[in-house]
């Protein structure tokens, strides 16, 4: 049963727990960022915000999409390779899996590497697909899932996607699982509903949540020079996380990734990073340009 997040409740009794991030943003004078499951009678500050914020390391992804040449991405991979790039962010890059053999072959090996998609058996008669089990014989580990282009141009189901991330981690694949609204369904006022229910999808089919990665993309900043402010990413990555309290465990939902993804440029992604939410990004275009390092290094 899909369970809607409400505000938290109060502890009458029993130690304070180690919090999650859940936050009052500071940036419109409202109060400082406070333990979620404090007492609501007390103002102090979470003592546990920093440590928790610790458990998840920030998280950056390039979707390379169906771009580049075996020239043009040799450059790309010298320049992420010569770059200098901060020791506490996950790089990952998401190749066409034409390329996939070779980006894991150039790239240093501190950087992933990660499939644009993958079937949902490990073989058969399924003309122009690929099996987790052949995206890990190019020594890859990661793969992104339920992309809105797979979603929205390929037609493809929340059934499909969660079978697909099911055999994927059955497969010791990392998953990055993404989700997020149509233009028309946060003009509609829908946008929570959308996100829930894809996230239930996914949640249904996860079994060690270690080796995922929630990519919140809404679509009508996907590509369109539009992108979610700083508040309207963390508004709804905030209430992801408390629907992940919610519907799977305390555990889960502080050492969960949320990342954001649409029109990440290397000009708002600071900004971006620095919402208590927002624990990386999945970069699109811009993961082509040198302008990436600026994104990778957001928080350096």
């Amino acid at each position: 049963m899909l369970i809607f997040p409400t505000a938290p409740e109060a502890h009458t009794a029993g130690p304070v727990l180690p919090c999650s991030t859940r936050t009052l943003r500071t940036s419109t004078g409202s109060s400082p960022p406070t333990c979620p499951r404090q007492r609501l009678s007390s103002p102090a500050t979470c003592p546990h915000l920093s440590a928790v914020m610790a458990l998840r390391r920030f998280f950056v992804g390039g979707n390379w999409k169906m771009n580049g040449t075996k020239e043009s991405l040799e450059e790309l991979i010298r320049t992420l390779n010569t770059a200098s790039l901060h020791d506490q962010t996950e790089v990952v890059c998401g190749a066409p899996s034409i390329y996939l053999d070779f980006a894991r072959s150039s790239l240093d090996p501190k950087i992933g590497v990660a499939a644009q998609n993958c079937y949902k058996v490990a073989k058969g008669a399924f003309t122009g697909e690929i099996s987790p089990a052949m995206i890990k014989d190019c020594g890859v580990d990661w793969v992104i899932l339920g992309h809105s282009e797979r979603r929205h141009v390929f037609g493809e189901s929340d059934e499909l996607i969660g079978q697909k991330v099911a055999h994927a981690l059955e497969s010791d694949l990392g998953v990055i699982a993404c989700i997020g609204e149509k233009l028309e369904e946060r003009e509609g006022g829908t946008t929570e509903e959308v996100v829930y229910a894809q996230t239930q999808v996914i949640a249904d089919n996860v079994k060690d949540w270690g080796k995922v990665v929630l990519a919140y993309e809404p679509v009508w900043a996907i590509g369109t020079g539009k992108t979610a402010s700083p508040e309207q990413a963390q508004e709804v990555h905030e209430k992801l996380r408390a629907w992940i309290r919610a519907n799977v465990s305390d555990d889960v939902a502080d050492s969960l990734r949320i990342i954001y993804g649409g029109s990440v440029t290397g000009a708002n992604c600071r900004e971006l990073a620095s919402q208590d939410d927002v624990d990386g990004f999945l970069v699109g275009g811009a993961s082509l340009k040198p302008e990436f390092i600026d994104i990778i290094n957001a928080r350096a």
